[in-house]
C-alpha cells in the first residue's frame, strides 16, 4: 500500500449539471445513428452515412471539443 493517501481533485473538474447534459446529448447522437440503420436498404446508402456520421460525433466531440480525453492524467 502507498503511504500517500492524499488525493487532489482536478481543478477543472465539469459540474454534476454539465457532465449529465454533455452525456445526454452525446446519448441522443449516438442512438440517432443506430436509429438511422432501420432506414437502410440496398439501393440506398445514405441512412449508413448519417449512421458513421452521427456515431463518430458521438465519439469526437466529448474528446476534442470539450477536452475530456486527457482529464485521466489529472492531479
Amino acid at each position: 500500500m502507498s503511504s500517500n493517501t492524499n488525493t487532489k481533485t482536478p481543478q477543472n473538474e465539469n459540474s454534476l449539471g454539465s457532465s449529465i447534459i454533455l452525456f445526454a446529448l452525446m446519448m441522443v447522437l449516438f442512438l440517432a445513428s443506430i436509429y438511422s440503420l432501420g432506414f437502410l436498404t440496398l439501393g440506398n446508402p445514405w441512412p449508413m452515412a448519417v449512421c458513421l456520421g452521427l456515431f463518430a460525433l458521438a465519439f469526437w466531440i466529448p474528446q476534442t471539443i470539450t477536452g475530456r480525453s486527457d482529464s485521466a492524467g489529472e492531479s
